[in-house]
């Protein structure tokens, strides 16, 4: 287990945690209230900053409740948190059902933080690549299912 320090950086902050035990995604909620207008995006206010460990990443991603019940999801998802970054966390959640308007209050999980290792890495220009069964196979071509 690492420990993984975090700062608040407004009064409504709240440290991440975890729905479960065993869950991957830490919770992390909104410090400000929002209205997102259908088809249109925001960028929401964590109020806090996060120290991620060297040779990890955060990746910010959508919550699936938000998702599958109100069309909530994040622009860049998912959001890469680099273990050098001190600033505040923020997501840039997008609202894409083209009806109804969503709402978010201060304290609502508006996405999950996951911290990964990362191995080092060294990029060496070849002059060709190894053969694979795929190939140079790109989109769909594993077929509709």
């Amino acid at each position: 287990m690492i420990d993984l320090p975090f700062l608040a950086l407004h009064p409504d902050a709240r440290v991440p945690v975890s729905a479960y035990e065993h869950d991957a995604g830490l919770d992390l909620c909104s410090v400000g209230g929002y209205t997102i207008e259908p088809g249109r995006r925001a960028i929401v206010h964590v109020g806090l900053a996060i120290e991620i460990p060297t040779g990890h990443a955060g990746l910010v991603i959508p919550r699936s409740g938000l998702a599958a019940r109100h069309g909530i999801t994040i622009l860049n998802a998912p959001g890469l948190v680099d273990a050098g970054y001190r600033g505040e966390l923020m997501v840039a959640l997008h609202n894409t059902d083209l009806d109804e308007s969503f709402v978010v209050v201060p304290g609502d999980r508006i996405a999950q933080l996951v911290i990964i290792a990362l191995p080092a890495v060294r990029p060496v220009e070849v002059a060709a690549l190894s053969l694979s069964a795929r190939g140079v196979a790109g989109f769909g071509s594993s077929g509709r299912r």
